[in-house]
């Protein structure tokens, strides 16, 4: 095959080739970019807006809307111009671009979600030392870190792979570009770059997963030494909601990267579930649950239609 690195456009089939199914698709997604952006951003809102809500747990809540936004719009616009475009190409900058935040949306992703699992964890296992522990300081140098090792990640699997040479079918059978993909359409020697992609998957994912669940651990342990019924619900329903999340989120990304590239539906599905759904269901999840967002947002929509009459 010969060496089309000198192109610099790739071909997204997307999600299906029959016309009438790629319209229904569209607008499905399209409802669902919607809902999601609607969603986080009155997330955001409602956390900046209510004093009651500037704790450590709201705030960690914030930065993750702010995430599942920028993870949200990276994917699902191309997905939308996709599937109503008849060339369907991405140019190879974009197309990198596109894997690089996709990384570091996920990643960041996953060290929040293990923030936030320490955060329950001082909460519940240690309430009367929680303000001490959970300091402005140490809230804002975790998010910071994880932003921080996100990009780090990010850097060492993308520029590797800016340097693969891509040969003359540079077809990805994806709505998106994502390593694992983009690895199948090489002509050059990818091992190296398999490696440090499963690597670094293993240390992350697997590192901030078990972060989660020696935090839950914890969290178990001192939720069965509760002797009172009422305290041991209380406590449990402050950390379901993040406990949803985490499945939801670490069983479909740990599928997609562990599982062999090779274009099969399941790919699909798995990157769906992490790249559109989980975006869009997390302020669901959250503010359902959720009694005192509950109160503040009806508190903020209130003021404003008061305002506006």
């Amino acid at each position: 095959m010969r060496n089309f690195s000198a192109n610099s456009e790739f071909i997204l089939l997307g999600l299906t080739t029959d016309a009438q199914v790629q319209t229904l698709l569209f607008m499905l997604f399209l409802v669902i970019y919607v809902l999601t952006l609607t969603g986080n951003f009155t997330m955001l809102l409602v956390m900046l807006t209510d004093t009651h809500l500037h704790s450590p747990m709201y705030f960690f809540l914030g930065h993750l809307s702010l995430l599942d936004l920028l993870y949200s719009s990276v994917t699902v616009p191309t997905m939308l111009d996709n599937l109503m475009s008849k060339t369907k190409s991405i140019s190879m900058g974009g197309c990198f671009a596109q894997a690089f935040f996709v990384f570091v949306s996920g990643g960041t992703e996953a060290c929040l979600l293990a923030v936030m699992a320490y955060d329950r964890y001082a909460a519940i296992c240690h309430p009367l030392l929680y303000g001490q522990i959970m300091s402005s300081r140490l809230c804002r140098g975790l998010v910071g870190g994880s932003w921080g090792l996100a990009f780090l990640d990010a850097f060492i699997n993308t520029l590797p792979a800016v340097n693969l040479e891509f040969c003359e079918y540079r077809t990805i059978h994806h709505y998106t570009c994502e390593l694992p993909s983009l690895f199948l359409l090489s002509c050059s020697d990818i091992s190296v770059n398999i490696t440090i992609m499963l690597w670094s998957f293993v240390i992350h994912a697997f590192g901030t997963f078990l972060l989660i669940l020696s935090s839950y651990s914890c969290i178990v342990s001192t939720i069965l030494s509760i002797s009172s019924t009422t305290g041991r619900k209380k406590a449990f329903s402050t950390c379901s909601s993040h406990l949803t999340v985490v499945i939801l989120y670490f069983g479909a990304s740990c599928l997609r990267y562990l599982m062999p590239a090779s274009g099969s539906p399941w790919e699909l599905i798995f990157s769906l579930q992490y790249t559109v759904i989980t975006p869009m269901l997390n302020p669901l999840i959250y503010s359902l649950k959720n009694k005192e967002v509950k109160t503040a947002a009806r508190n903020m929509f209130r003021k404003h239609f008061q305002h506006r009459q």
